[in-house]
C-alpha cells in the first residue's frame, strides 16, 4: 500500500500548483475531523462498517461541490493511516503525505473503519490501509482516459515491491481491493449515484 500511495502522491506533487495542493490538504483535513468526529463513530457504532464508509465518501462529495474526481483523491490521503510513507531506491527515506493535524489524525485513525471484509484480520489495525487502496485505485480509474493506469499502477507498485520497501511478498488482498476501487471509479462514469459498499461488498464474489 505505501507504494501506490507514494507514487500517486508524487505524481499529484508534480502535476498540482499550489493553489491546487492546498485546497487538497483543506479537504483532506476537513474528511479526517468528520471521520475523528463523535457522530461518525456513533454511525459506525449503530448503522455498521459498510454504511460509515458511504458517510465518509459522501462527506468528500458535499465539501467538493460533488466533484468527484476531486473527492475521490481526497479520500485516498484522508483514511491513509500513516503522515509518511518509508521509501528504500537508492536509499531510504520518509516520504511526507498530505494529512491532518496530529490530534486529528490520531483520533481520525482510531476511528476508521477496519472489520468491511469477511477476512479482515480481527486485531486492532484490520484492514484500515485497504481504504486508501480502494479510493486510490477509484480515483485513478475515474480519471484515466487514454489507457488503464488503474491496473498499470496498482500491478507495478506490487510486483516491483522489494524496490520501495523491505516487504517483498504481493498482497493478493491489496490486488482484490484494487480491483475492487476500480470497478466503482469506472461505474462512476456512468453512474455518479453509486456509493462505495456497493463494490466492497463484492470482495467475496
Amino acid at each position: 500500500m505505501n507504494k501506490f500511495i507514494f507514487l500517486l502522491a508524487f505524481l499529484i506533487s508534480a502535476n498540482f500548483s499550489f493553489p491546487q495542493r492546498s485546497q487538497l490538504s483543506n479537504e483532506v483535513q476537513i474528511i479526517s475531523e468528520f471521520i475523528a468526529s463523535n457522530s461518525f463513530l456513533s454511525l459506525k457504532e449503530q448503522k455498521g462498517e459498510l454504511q460509515s464508509i458511504d458517510s465518509i465518501y459522501l462527506k468528500a462529495l458535499n465539501i467538493t461541490g460533488n466533484n468527484v474526481q476531486e473527492a475521490l483523491l481526497a479520500l485516498t490521503f484522508a483514511v491513509v493511516p500513516y503522515k509518511n510513507v518509508p521509501i528504500r531506491f537508492l536509499f531510504r527515506f520518509n516520504y511526507p503525505l498530505f494529512s491532518a493535524d496530529d490530534s486529528t489524525f490520531k483520533k481520525k485513525n482510531k476511528n476508521l473503519p477496519k472489520y468491511f471484509f469477511p477476512d479482515s484480520p480481527k486485531n486492532e489495525f484490520g484492514d484500515k490501509d485497504k481504504l486508501a487502496h480502494f479510493f486510490g485505485n477509484a480515483f485513478i480509474a475515474y480519471t484515466s482516459q487514454v489507457f488503464d493506469l488503474t491496473k498499470a499502477i496498482g500491478y507495478f507498485v506490487e510486483v516491483f515491491e522489494e524496490n520501495f520497501t523491505p516487504e517483498n511478498q504481493i498482497d493478493f488482498r491489496d490486488l482484490k481491493t484494487n480491483k475492487l476501487g476500480e470497478a466503482f471509479g469506472k461505474s462512476l462514469k456512468k453512474d455518479q449515484t453509486l456509493l462505495p459498499s456497493i463494490f466492497i461488498k463484492k470482495y467475496q464474489q
